[in-house]
């Protein structure tokens, strides 16, 4: 830890992103002090979880320095104003490095920010370092070829999933308040859901896509995860807009994503998605995650008594090819047919890279048909509802030491992105002492609905964090 960083209490760090800015405009904490406790805890803590593969020093403290005197000559402070923040390693930070999770990538240090980091940087928020992610972001666990894998702060013999996984693991550690992620079939919501945090892919083009690594054209986007659900409005906010180097970006200014958020849900139309035919949940995992339709009932929402069952198994091939085929045409091409370069990727890496390489035009534009086919179907079940209830995932976090199945971790997260829907997760409750995750999803551009009925439902469902006072080796 640098010298000369006045001393604040850790426990600071793990207050909400809100709240930290709420007491540095009041004078009662000074940006540098927050940030100094900020890389004291990931310090103390992230060694136990390798969470982060970059955590600066002496650059986060100089901005918060600078955040402080723009505060005391009365410069208008922004919506993260002096909050610690992490990005995950599949997005440019300058001075920071982007590896991907790829050998391949390890020396390479960005020149210029992602539109993520600048539009972080001008809300006023402190970027402390990079968080850790499987390559390219193709696998449901957080590991790759570079270092240690990343743990779950429930419990250490455990994943927090993939491929956000050192953003959510972080985030429930109390690291930092918020990170942002990225989800590409759940990419987001998964780990939240399984480290007992707040997680959002929003609508498709709502968020640009800008200075990345890996992703998908159609089914991708940064997004938040956070430990309050006005956290994650906030920072969702800040990251959406109109950006010109994105085509497939919205035109029309973001809407509203925090003024509404105590507006409740009375009167809202929700439905339970019971199943996807892909996996069917743990009954636990599910009863867990039918909490959420019992409290916003109780919240004056309208509740239909007939569950929806969607047949989303037969998307799965499509799906995928489309994924594979968009990744290897933006990263894998290259790398594959590169021996020397292959020899580098991880296992998942070249397999994902191989099916890649196999998709034809006719396969491809089979599977372009069918998402469109799948979309309208979903647009014709919010013609009659608002939102849909589900659980995120349908286990709780897996060990590491058993092998990866993906099914029961993406059968309700991948249609959202196949679809182009926007779709939280929520923490309701606990199977095993592990989180569970309630899924809610909206139409399109209905993000500020899925915001409010998600702070409807932590309203009544406070969200608790892991003990991690537990000696290091437990």
């Amino acid at each position: 830890m640098p010298s000369g960083v006045a001393s604040a209490p850790d426990e600071l760090v793990t207050w909400p992103a809100w709240k930290q800015r709420e007491a540095i405009l009041a004078g009662q904490l000074a940006a540098v002090e927050l940030i100094g406790a900020a890389l004291r805890r990931i310090e103390q803590v992230d060694p136990r979880l390798h969470s982060f593969v970059h955590v600066a020093r002496e650059p986060p403290l100089e901005r918060a320095r600078e955040l402080d005197a723009a505060l005391q000559r009365g410069d208008e402070p922004g919506p993260l104003f002096g909050v610690p923040v992490s990005i995950k390693d599949l997005y440019h930070v300058a001075g920071m490095p982007t590896t991907a999770g790829s050998l391949l990538f390890r020396e390479r240090v960005a020149e210029e920010d992602s539109l993520y980091a600048a539009r972080l940087r001008a809300a006023g928020a402190v970027i402390v370092g990079k968080t850790n992610t499987p390559e390219f972001g193709v696998f449901p666990r957080t590991v790759n070829r570079l270092g240690a894998e990343t743990l779950n702060p429930w419990d250490l013999e455990r994943t927090p999933g993939g491929s956000s996984g050192g953003a959510a693991a972080s985030v429930a550690a109390g690291l930092t308040p918020i990170a942002v992620g990225s989800d590409g079939g759940g990419s987001i919501r998964i780990p939240a859901a399984l480290c007992g945090v707040v997680g959002m892919l929003p609508t498709r083009g709502l968020v640009p896509r800008h200075g990345g690594v890996g992703g998908t054209v159609l089914f991708s986007s940064a997004g938040p995860i956070a430990a309050d659900v006005r956290d994650a409005a906030t920072l969702l906010q800040v990251l959406a807009g109109p950006f010109p180097g994105d085509p497939l970006a919205l035109k029309a200014a973001a809407p509203d994503l925090v003024g509404g958020l105590d507006r409740g849900v009375e009167g809202l139309r929700i439905r339970w998605l019971a199943s996807t035919g892909v996996s069917e949940p743990d009954p636990r995992v599910a009863f867990a995650a039918e909490a959420g339709v019992r409290s916003l009932a109780a919240a004056g929402a309208i509740v239909d008594d007939a569950p929806v069952v969607l047949d989303a198994a037969r998307w799965q091939d499509g799906f995928y090819d489309m994924m594979s085929a968009d990744r290897y045409g933006s990263v894998g091409q290259a790398l594959y047919e590169d021996p020397s370069a292959r020899e580098l990727l991880s296992d998942y890496g070249e397999q994902a890279f191989a099916r890649g390489s196999k998709v034809t035009g006719a396969q491809y534009s089979r599977a372009l048909q069918m998402r469109y086919e799948a979309r309208d179907e979903l647009l014709r079940l919010f013609e009659t509802t608002d939102l849909v209830l589900s659980p995120t995932t349908c286990v709780v976090a897996p060990k590491t030491s058993e092998e990866v199945s993906r099914g029961p971790l993406v059968a309700f997260t991948n249609f959202c992105n196949l679809t182009g829907l926007p779709a939280a997760t929520v923490p309701c409750g606990l199977v095993d002492g592990l989180p569970v995750g309630v899924q809610i999803v909206g139409p399109p551009l209905g993000d500020a609905l899925v915001m409010r009925a998600c702070r409807a439902f932590e309203q009544r469902n406070p969200i608790v964090r892991p003990d991690l006072s537990a000696p290091e080796d437990q």
